[in-house]
C-alpha cells in the first residue's frame, strides 16, 4: 500500500481537465505550417498545461489493451513515401510509467498490459509537438484492441475519467472521415473540398456530437452508405468515441479545424470541457 501511495502522489488532484479529439491528418502536418497546426496550438493555449498526456491513437492497434510504460518513449516514423525531413523529426517527450501503472490498477473492464516496446507513433507526436513544442509534458499512449466493438471502446474509455482530475489531458487522435482509398490527390491543397458523402457524414457526426447523441455515433455502422464510406475501417474513428465517452453531463463541446481535405478526409476536432 505504501508503494501505491507513493505512486499516486505523482498525480495530484486538480481541476477537471478538458478532453480532446484531434483530426491528425497527414504526417506532413508535423512539419508544415497551416491552419490545422495553428488549431492544435490554439487548443493548447486555451487549456491548463497538463501534468501528462494520455493519447489514444489510430495507429496503435493491438490484441488486448496496452499502455506505454517506458521512461523515454521513442519517436516512431510509422509511414512511408514522405520527405527525409519528416523522418528526422524527433519528439523526445518523457514517458510516465507511474501513470501507466495507475491506469492498469484502475481499469476493470480488461487487463491492461504495460508496454515497453512501442513509443509515440505519428498519431501522437505529429499533433502533440505543436501543442507542447518543448517536449516537457510526459506522454503515454493507450492502444486500440482491434477485436472489440465500438460499444466496448466507449465503455472502456469511461473508466479513464478519474484521470481528468489528476491533471491528465486525454487526447483521441484519428480522423472522423478517413477513406484513404478515395483521396483525390489532385485537389489536396483545395480548402474544405469534400465529396458529397463525406460532407454529409461530417455534418451528421457534428450534429450527434453537439447534441450528445452518442448512441448514434457508437452504432455508426447502421447509419447508411455515407458512414460506410466515411469509416471503411474503424481505427481512425474509435479515438473519437474515447473522447466522447469522457463527457460529463452539461459540459461544453466545441469544434475546431472543421475542414475537409482531398475529398475523403476531415480534420474536424473536438474539445470537451468548460474552459
Amino acid at each position: 500500500m505504501n508503494d501505491l501511495n507513493k505512486m499516486t502522489g505523482h498525480l495530484n488532484s486538480t481541476e477537471q481537465m478538458p478532453v480532446l479529439f484531434l483530426g491528425h491528418g497527414s504526417p506532413m502536418n508535423a512539419i508544415e505550417e497551416n491552419e490545422f497546426v495553428q488549431g492544435f496550438r490554439n487548443a493548447a493555449k486555451e487549456i491548463p498545461k497538463p501534468a501528462a498526456v494520455l493519447c489514444v491513437s489510430a495507429h496503435w492497434e493491438t490484441k488486448g489493451t496496452h499502455v506505454t510504460a517506458m521512461e523515454k518513449p521513442k519517436t516512431i516514423h510509422d509511414f512511408g513515401g514522405f520527405p527525409e525531413e519528416l523522418y528526422r523529426v524527433q519528439y523526445p517527450s518523457p514517458g510516465k510509467p507511474e501513470l501507466a501503472k495507475e491506469i492498469k490498477d484502475n481499469v476493470n473492464k480488461t487487463e491492461v498490459g504495460l508496454d515497453v516496446s512501442w513509443g509515440l507513433d505519428h498519431g501522437a507526436w505529429s499533433v502533440i509537438k505543436h501543442m507542447y513544442p518543448d517536449a516537457d509534458v510526459p506522454v503515454i499512449q493507450m492502444s486500440l484492441d482491434y477485436r472489440q466493438s465500438p460499444q466496448y471502446h466507449y465503455e472502456l474509455a469511461k473508466e479513464l475519467n478519474f484521470l481528468r482530475n489528476k491533471g491528465v489531458l486525454i487526447i483521441g487522435s484519428g480522423n472522423m472521415v478517413h477513406n484513404l482509398g478515395m483521396v483525390d490527390w489532385r485537389r489536396l491543397n483545395e480548402v474544405d473540398y469534400g465529396y458529397d458523402w463525406a460532407l454529409e457524414a461530417r455534418e451528421k457526426m457534428k450534429s450527434y456530437i453537439l447534441s450528445s447523441d452518442h448512441k448514434q455515433l457508437i452504432n455508426y455502422q447502421a447509419l447508411g452508405n455515407e458512414f460506410n464510406l466515411a469509416i471503411p475501417t474503424p481505427e481512425h474513428y474509435l479515438p473519437l468515441l474515447y473522447t466522447l465517452a469522457l463527457k460529463n453531463e452539461d459540459e461544453q463541446v466545441s469544434l475546431f479545424n472543421d475542414k475537409a481535405v482531398a475529398g475523403s478526409l476531415t480534420m474536424t476536432s473536438v474539445m470537451i470541457g468548460d474552459i
